[in-house]
């Protein structure tokens, strides 16, 4: 983390080490900026409210997230557990910070990666299918994963294993074929799955759902991950048009925090985009790290140690370990299986933990 400096990632402050009851136990401590909320509990204020969040604010912290992947991205850096708990928010600016990082690897090609990793609801398929050499586009899938979520008010793939989140994928995106599975892992033997039918993206969302919104989560949640799109490809997309336009403000009348100050680290991706990630009257927009002083933010932000943001609930805890080693019997039950479509959940946000690590 002291190698990251970017505006949509918390900044490490200090670190120190501690030892514990025994001499051998020792814990690393971190200690970062304070930021007040997180993407989870924020969306569950809207759910318990029978509501779903704001378009503008799915924007904006969409955009946000998509920002500080494409500069992880951009050093070879993978999250690996990106999920709305890790997604950290400053409610009066509209400030979006990726944090814990307790999961993330810099990748090598043809060096072998663990596939047990990324928490259930928003892992991506290869992983699922045992991959050891995927690429950074398992952050882009998660990605994908919050964003419908945000569009629904739940998890769009709620499995119960990793058996049953292959499951929950299948209902919507249909049965994977024979090029995508040896794609996804070409060492996965097992191919013994019903064919399903894609479910059409516009049956799962909401009837009033923005046709470009459906079709961004359509880009991003691919089988094939070099279909997925990049973070800044993402963030070119029209759905994000509306943050481009003069006089667009937050809800409560403040001005958007700085979205167009991209360092060349972030450009050096893809400087083709440049001209779509702009806004076309932004002369006087500037193209290096902006100062958060822009928007208001306070110069001494006040820190606390390891806000590592909510730990995962049950149901998509990382812990679990079903595999597919074994013919996917459960797949059987897809016939005439529905995806989830119009939900109405409920769910208390989980405690903010302190974690020594």
């Amino acid at each position: 983390m002291r190698i990251l400096d970017h505006q949509n990632i918390v900044k490490l402050k200090y670190f120190f080490h501690a030892v514990g009851e025994r001499k051998e136990d020792v814990y690393l401590n971190l200690v970062l900026e304070f930021v007040p909320e997180t993407v989870y509990r924020v969306a569950r204020r809207y759910t318990r409210q029978k509501e779903t969040i704001p378009m503008i604010y799915a924007k904006l912290y969409m955009y946000q997230l998509f920002r500080s992947l494409a500069y992880i991205h951009s050093k070879g850096i993978c999250h690996r557990d990106i999920k709305p708990q890790n997604l950290l928010l400053d409610p009066s600016t509209g400030v979006l910070k990726l944090c814990d990082f307790g999961s993330a690897k810099a990748l090598v090609r043809g060096e072998p990666n663990v596939s047990y990793i990324c928490s259930r609801y928003y892992r991506a398929p290869e992983l699922i299918f045992g991959a050891v050499d995927y690429t950074c586009q398992i952050d882009v899938w998660s990605a994908g994963c919050v964003f419908a979520e945000l569009l629904l008010g739940q998890p769009i793939f709620p499995g119960e294993s990793g058996v049953d989140q292959l499951v929950e994928i299948i209902k919507v995106l249909g049965t994977p074929t024979h090029e995508q599975i040896r794609e996804m892992n070409p060492d996965y033997r097992e191919f013994k799955f019903p064919q399903i039918k894609a479910h059409p993206w516009s049956r799962v969302f909401r009837p009033r759902t923005p046709p470009d919104a459906i079709t961004l989560v359509s880009k991003l949640l691919d089988y094939t991950a070099s279909q997925r799109l990049r973070p800044l490809e993402a963030c070119a997309q029209p759905f994000f048009d509306e943050l481009r336009q003069e006089g667009t403000t937050l809800p409560n009348n403040r001005h958007l925090p700085p979205l167009f100050n991209f360092s060349a680290e972030e450009l050096s991706t893809n400087q083709e985009l440049l001209a779509k990630l702009l806004p076309h009257n932004s002369k006087t927009e500037r193209t290096t790290q902006g100062d958060s002083t822009d928007v208001g933010l306070p110069t001494d932000t006040p820190v606390t140690a390891n806000p590592t943001g909510e730990g995962s609930t049950r149901a998509h805890d990382s812990t679990d370990k079903t595999s597919l080693s074994d013919p996917v019997s459960k797949a059987v039950s897809l016939e005439g299986a529905q995806p989830l479509r119009n939900p109405d959940a409920t769910g208390e946000a989980a405690p903010v933990a302190v974690v020594n690590t």
